[in-house]
């Protein structure tokens, strides 16, 4: 199939794009190459798909409504997959119009030019912040999430409402995934486990949210790829779908910090502080559903998933 794959210069949509070529489709790739963290990653994410065969990318922002319409008319696009965002819950406090720009007008441009594209499927990221200070866990598809504690997430969750619209007025097949915690290889500079790895590697200390006490469920890009994969391509979904993508076993920040430590050969330093705004204490993800429509089954604990990033990391910057 050819599919569009919006953000192939971030992490997940460069891994997402590789699979999809390593399968035999044909990739249309955009991104605008934002300076949110470093360009460069995001440079070399895209120059290592730039020398695949069958994959085409292309400069550019979801918000020019104007370039989508073009690229959707040059190319009959099959599946698309929409994971380009502004990510990250803290720099949504202070930076609200990046967010207002890239994951509503974003969406809706690409809700737009999918519509008039006649697309078979919109396969799109959501996010487990969705579901704001949800007390209840495992959290699953059906709990309210009408109550988010950060502007990312009001996003995320704009952004599967506008979809629910046009599914119902235009018959447009969407399918939301809510991921959660997603690292690995050629991860993000922002995340937590990045900022860990840098900082004892140059002996400085970490800083440490909730004094320690919060759990996230670690899902390694590897399983989130094969999720996405089987929500472009998986029949008997319907019109429209929220499907939660997780490792469905929370674990202690704690243990993660000392897994990343010990990986490293180093002894932590660490700084204790308070929870952040917007952040929560806990994310556990029922996947029952993408289990049982989607085939989804995540089978990367972090006693494996976390070296095989530390490893990637000193080999990038040759530390």
């Amino acid at each position: 199939m050819k599919i569009f794959v919006t953000g192939t210069a971030g992490f997940i949509g460069m891994h997402l794009a590789h699979s999809l070529l390593d399968d035999g489709h044909e990739v249309v790739g955009l991104d605008n190459f934002n300076d949110y963290y470093g360009v460069q990653l995001k440079l070399d994410r895209h120059a290592s798909l730039e020398k695949r065969k069958n994959y085409t990318g292309i400069k550019g922002d979801l918000a020019d409504y104007e370039l989508l319409g073009k690229v959707f008319r040059e190319h009959k696009f099959d599946r698309v997959c929409h994971l380009a965002a502004q990510a990250g819950v803290r720099y949504s406090i202070t930076h609200p119009f990046a967010y207002q720009k890239a994951n509503l007008e974003g969406h809706l441009n690409i809700l737009e030019a999918c519509r008039h594209a006649n697309i078979q499927r919109l396969v799109y990221a959501s996010s487990s912040s969705v579901y704001g200070g949800n007390k209840k866990v495992p959290f699953s598809e059906s709990d309210p999430v009408d109550s988010p504690i950060s502007l990312y997430a009001a996003t995320k969750k704009a952004d599967e409402l506008m979809s629910h619209t046009y599914t119902h007025l235009y018959g447009l097949q969407t399918v939301g995934l809510r991921f959660f915690t997603v690292y690995g290889s050629w991860g993000r500079p922002d995340m937590a486990y990045w900022l860990f790895t840098k900082n004892l590697l140059e002996g400085k200390p970490i800083q440490v949210f909730n004094h320690g006490d919060m759990k996230r469920d670690f899902t390694y890009v590897d399983n989130i790829v094969s999720g996405v994969k089987a929500s472009l391509f998986a029949a008997g979904l319907e019109p429209y779908e929220i499907f939660n993508l997780g490792n469905n076993k929370p674990e202690n920040l704690m243990d993660m910090i000392r897994l990343i430590a010990e990986t490293l050969g180093v002894e932590p330093k660490m700084e204790m502080l308070p929870m952040q705004p917007g952040d929560v204490p806990v994310t556990y993800a029922d996947i029952s559903k993408a289990r049982k429509k989607l085939g989804y089954v995540p089978h990367t604990p972090i006693a494996e998933g976390i070296p095989e990033f530390v490893k990637w990391y000193r080999e990038y910057h040759h530390v």
